[in-house]
């Protein structure tokens, strides 16, 4: 059964085209390399035995996602990652990404709703909730308004597709994750982002390494146990696992909504002086940091209530901070010692 996977080059992308090949299904990638590379290709194949399908479009290009559908006609289900995800930057140049993320949705929905069914799992995120009143955060906290641009087109998407299922036959699920950290454990593929880390943990991993002279603690004067922010890191590794498991619902038809929504995290919440504790005990590094003001957009705490991902879609995360903190160093240093 072939599976597009859009942004499958990506940090979460690649890792879930992996789980897609263990479990036997064919993978077509689609991603415009601008902020992936190719090369990732082969940590793939290293790690299955096989090598995805590939190809390279912008998604925003409306012909070349039909010209992709045509070539591609037997296509069961979609997993759509490819999107703009740094808040920072929507903030600066919010058009880009409404036009990325939103555009490209579009087009994807247009192909799809021709189809006699279509299977459809959205990346969406917890950046939805803004800061929500009530921890840990369940599935029916109330949306808040959005924080940033990229945190609207999340919301924005998520309209989109609830308003296109009731009248088409495309069925859909909306994964919310939390905070996806750590590297496959054969540290073939894991998170290189380009330019300076817009997120935590490859900041730390590269302040480790020495590329970077210190890490900034954006505030140690909220409301939380030791001052700092607090998060839901999730392994991408059980990331990936649940949008497999979410495919296969939709597929076998085990949904009992067009549209079904599920939270995506430990459960647990951790600082970000635990994250660093966390890197410094599997590294045996001690990591040089600096307390700075807080930053504007960000909330205090988010952490998710995973009952439903848990008792409905049959799914639970299996991999501690440590873990995913000591995956993301191994990556790391075979990266910067190729």
């Amino acid at each position: 059964m072939k599976i597009l996977v859009t942004g499958g080059l990506g940090f979460i992308g690649s890792h879930t085209v992996v789980e897609l090949q263990n479990e036997g299904f064919e993978v077509v990638i689609i991603d415009d390399l601008s902020n992936a590379s190719e090369d990732v290709i082969q940590g793939i194949v290293n790690i299955t035995g096989k090598k995805p399908l590939f190809e390279k479009i912008d998604l925003r290009e409306k012909a070349a996602v039909k010209d992709f559908f045509k070539k591609y006609n037997d296509v069961a289900g979609v997993i759509h990652f490819a999107a703009s995800k740094a808040v920072g930057e929507s903030v600066e140049n919010p058009l880009l990404y409404y036009e990325n993320n939103i555009s490209s949705l579009v087009y994807l929905l247009q192909e799809l709703k021709e189809k006699p069914e279509a299977s459809f799992i959205f990346s969406s995120s917890c950046t939805v909730y803004g800061q929500a009143e009530k921890m840990p955060i369940t599935e029916d906290a109330p949306v808040q308004a959005a924080m940033s641009p990229y945190g609207n087109t999340k919301q924005i998407g998520e309209e989109i597709i609830n308003d296109t299922a009731k009248v088409t036959n495309i069925s859909a699920i909306l994964l919310r994750y939390f905070n996806p950290v750590g590297a496959h454990p054969s540290a073939e593929i894991g998170e290189l982002p380009l330019g300076v880390p817009q997120n935590l943990v490859p900041f730390i991993t590269q302040t480790g390494m020495g590329l970077r002279q210190e890490l900034s603690v954006f505030g140690n004067d909220y409301p939380t146990p030791d001052g700092t922010a607090v998060r839901d890191y999730i392994h991408v590794v059980d990331l990936a696992k649940a949008h497999v498991i979410a495919l296969q619902r939709l597929l076998n038809k085990k949904n009992v909504q067009k549209v079904e929504t599920f939270n995506l995290g430990t459960g647990t919440g951790s600082s970000v002086l635990e994250v660093i504790h966390s890197f410094e005990k599997v590294s045996d590094k001690k990591l040089p940091y600096i307390i700075k003001p807080r930053r504007e957009g960000d909330i205090t705490e988010a952490y998710a209530n995973t009952d439903k991902a848990n008792n409905v879609l049959g799914w639970k995360a299996q991999l501690t901070l440590d873990e995913a903190m000591s995956s993301a160093w191994e990556w790391e240093q075979k990266v910067r010692n190729k």
